[in-house]
């Protein structure tokens, strides 16, 4: 029988990329002689390129037309196509390409009656990593119980060591990343507890180094300026794999519920993570990983699923009330 030929489709985000990956390596060690293919943006194809486990990598750029994807996937005559993401544009992809397509039950039904009603009707608390392994279905895969990987490039390294090498992060003292940024206002940790978390790190003599996108520049410089010569930031001048790269060297990161989690764990980082308008019903705790969670068991979470540009009750108590010494005794815990 010939070797399967298997696509797999996630156009993103950060950490929804990355929880691919479980998949990915479980799909090669089950199928050595397989053709692995992953079809994702462009922004996020960093996460996959040097996957050792993939065989091509397609990366969509952005306002591409999906007809000339279209065409060279049905050109590769793929004999199993997973949809790992379920959106529109996956939907019109699976028009336009016709063939063996599967895909997996994003819970959607359950997380809106969670949201809405604080009914807890999931039948069961699965990651969104080992969701997908539904996607595969017929391909006699399980997962192995790690984590997601991050595979960086040499020139990646070399980025993160010339950072380091700069800011003169490269003595003994431990380093901690601190990643404050979020695409939605309801995600983010106050920016005075993050000011008060680095201060007192810079204080115990630990180097703190804030990472995130070029959306997160202003706010990192920020806490990294009021926070002394120990403390500086990566945000929006290392890339994808360079920031993987540097999180290699951290003892430990602090951040919510977004992807710089996902890319920490996917290094084998420890890391604290600030859970606030989400829960873990939604399946994007840390996967497999060393991790503390750290939330607030209130009556109004969850209130979104993915955060959003206010707190619906004016509080923001969910992450308000988690107090920078908290963290604090969380984070020194790795640092010894």
């Amino acid at each position: 029988m010939p070797a399967p030929r298997i696509l797999l489709v996630r156009f993103s985000s950060l950490g929804d990329v990355l929880l691919t990956t479980p998949l990915i390596r479980v799909l090669r060690a089950q199928h050595p002689a397989a053709t692995l293919s992953a079809v994702t943006k462009q922004m996020w194809a960093p996460l996959l390129s040097a996957n050792p486990h993939l065989d091509e990598v397609v990366s969509v750029a952005p306002g591409q037309s999906l007809v000339p994807l279209a065409r060279a996937l049905r050109s590769a005559r793929f004999t199993h196509l997973l949809d790992l993401h379920g959106n529109v544009r996956t939907r019109v992809l699976r028009l336009l390409v016709p063939g063996p397509w599967t895909g997996f039950d994003a819970r959607r039904r359950a997380r809106q009656r969670l949201i809405r009603e604080h009914v807890d009707t999931y039948r069961d608390h699965v990651p969104v990593a080992e969701r997908y392994f539904e996607a595969a279905r017929g391909l006699e895969v399980r997962p192995d119980g790690r984590a997601a990987e991050l595979f960086t490039s040499p020139a990646a390294e070399a980025r993160a060591h010339a950072w380091l090498a700069r800011v003169g992060f490269e003595g003994d003292s431990p380093l901690i990343a601190l990643a404050p940024g979020s695409a939605h206002a309801t995600k983010r940790w106050p920016i005075r507890h993050w000011r008060r978390l680095a201060s007192d790190l810079v204080r115990r003599g630990v180097n703190v180094a804030l990472i995130g996108g070029p959306a997160d520049r202003v706010v990192a410089a920020e806490i990294a300026t009021s926070s002394g010569r120990r403390a500086a930031s990566a945000a929006g001048e290392l890339d994808l794999q360079a920031s993987g790269a540097l999180l290699r060297h951290a003892r430990a990161a602090v951040t919510g519920d977004t992807g710089p989690m996902h890319l920490a764990t996917a290094v084998d980082a420890p890391v604290v993570a600030l859970f606030g308008p989400t829960v873990e019903q939604f399946g994007f705790f840390p996967y497999h990983a060393r991790a503390t969670v750290l939330e607030r068991d209130l009556p109004c979470r969850p209130c979104s699923s993915k955060g959003g540009p206010r707190c619906p009750l004016g509080h923001h108590r969910c992450l308000e009330d988690i107090a920078p010494a908290e963290v604090l005794a969380k984070v020194t815990g790795y640092c010894s």
